[in-house]
């Protein structure tokens, strides 16, 4: 199994979830989050004030997955979230050596 940790923009929250559940992805977590990469934040213009913003509003979806599933996920979050512009995001895959559901102590792929 495996963590799959994709870093977007917010407002393609949506997109990407209903992309995922089409390809029968039933589970996952969203957190909003702030943070930069190449941008390195943004300017903006409040009361007509200039200030820099060093940390951009993102979402990060959190998606454990069977091994074999793990590029059917990435290639739908890459084709529904990517915009084409600086800021797309990041996608990160980490090994999980188990899960349990606490409802019923189901491990592994059952569990998810």
């Amino acid at each position: 199994m495996k963590k799959i940790l994709a870093i977007i923009k917010p407002f393609k929250v949506d997109e990407v979830k209903d992309a995922l559940t089409k390809i029968n992805i039933n589970g996952m977590t969203i957190t909003e989050v702030k943070g930069f990469g190449r941008q390195k934040g943004h300017k903006e213009i409040y009361r007509g004030a200039e200030y820099q913003t060093e940390f951009i509003p993102k979402v990060e979806l959190s998606i454990v997955v069977d091994d074999d599933r793990i590029e059917a996920v990435v290639e739908t979050i890459i084709n529904s979230a990517k915009t084409g512009k600086i800021g797309d995001g990041k996608i990160f895959i980490q090994p999980i050596e188990d899960v349990i559901r606490i409802r019923t102590s189901e491990t592994g792929v059952e569990a998810l």
